[in-house]
């Protein structure tokens, strides 16, 4: 089943009717039963709705890795420290196994 980003945007989490979805590499993953992680306030919200394999393969949680580019804001994130953006990198090698069943 093919699904354009605009299709895929629809399933971000905003709606609690419809299930959450996140792309990898051309696969749609259900990530509905991690709804506090990819969620609306979520650690991995910025994922919801889009696909996520740029930011995963950089290891990265910057809005430009993540595709639809036209449905993310453009805001920077500021106060980040090194020890907060190394933890964010193992949380998303943890969130990349847990996808890819490693």
């Amino acid at each position: 089943m093919e699904v354009t980003p605009q299709q895929l945007s629809q399933y971000n989490g905003t709606d609690p009717s419809k299930p959450i979805y996140v792309a990898v590499k051309g696969r749609i993953f259900d990530v509905t039963n991690g709804k506090s992680f990819y969620g609306p306030g979520g650690p991995y919200a910025l994922f919801a709705g889009k696909d996520a394999s740029r930011a995963l393969a950089k290891m990265s949680k910057n809005d430009e890795d993540v595709s639809p580019l036209s449905t993310v804001s453009r805001r920077r994130r500021s106060g980040s420290s090194k020890t907060g953006r190394r933890s964010s990198k193992l949380s998303t090698q943890l969130l990349v196994a847990s996808l890819l069943n490693l």
